[in-house]
């Protein structure tokens, strides 16, 4: 996820939902972990250009037993912006990887219809990534592949552990005495890493469930 000192573009309302498929799982049973990689500067964009997703992750924790058993990565081509060196040295992430990625509107149907986007509560750490999905649905009239039920892991790490404000995500790792597996400001790797940690908050019988 980028954020905190990070320039990222301004919010905008929700768009409309995608029509899903029916699913045949247990509601509850599944929970998504998303974090997303968005188009970032030191300092602000270039004339014309917003922060748009370039690389979505996604983890999924089965509930019944409180395992990760799922990783998703899904690179995505940014058509109003360009990968910044900052961007690439934050990330990894090059502009020529995210050419050869999908369209924005094929990832939102990807997440709704393998990953039961509108089915399943989804999760993130901080409310960034939702906020994203939600303007940059609502700017290029694709519809949001998410139900209303999202959790803040953030938030909830935070009560969990008896901080007085919310850390961020190596940080929780470090103070949870988890690894950080792979690399930090990568989808996939954070989103496993964020499922970790949900994981591990079950296993304090405090689960990030409702």
């Amino acid at each position: 996820m980028i954020c905190g000192r990070y320039r990222i573009s301004n919010a905008t309302p929700r768009s409309r939902p995608l029509e899903c498929p029916p699913v045949d799982e247990a509601f509850g049973r599944f929970l998504n972990i998303v974090d997303v990689e968005a188009t970032c500067w030191a300092k602000s964009p270039p004339p014309g250009e917003s922060s748009e997703i370039i690389e979505i992750g996604v983890c999924v924790v089965d509930t019944d037993g409180w395992r990760r058993v799922e990783r998703r990565r899904i690179l995505v081509r940014p058509r109003r912006s360009q990968v910044s060196p900052f961007c690439t040295e934050l990330t990894g992430l090059t502009q020529a990887q995210v050419d050869g990625g999908m369209e924005f509107a094929t990832a939102c149907a990807l997440l709704c219809d393998e990953l039961r986007g509108r089915f399943r509560t989804w999760a993130s750490w901080g409310e960034y990534d939702r906020r994203q999905f939600e303007r940059q649905c609502a700017t290029a009239g694709v519809g949001y592949p998410f139900g209303s039920r999202h959790i803040n892991v953030k938030e909830r790490f935070a009560t969990a552990f008896g901080l007085r404000c919310g850390v961020g995500m190596s940080r929780a790792l470090a103070h949870a005495g988890l690894p950080l597996e792979g690399r930090h400001h990568r989808g996939d790797d954070d989103a496993r890493n964020i499922a970790a940690i949900v994981v591990e908050l079950a296993r304090l019988r405090q689960p990030i469930t409702g």
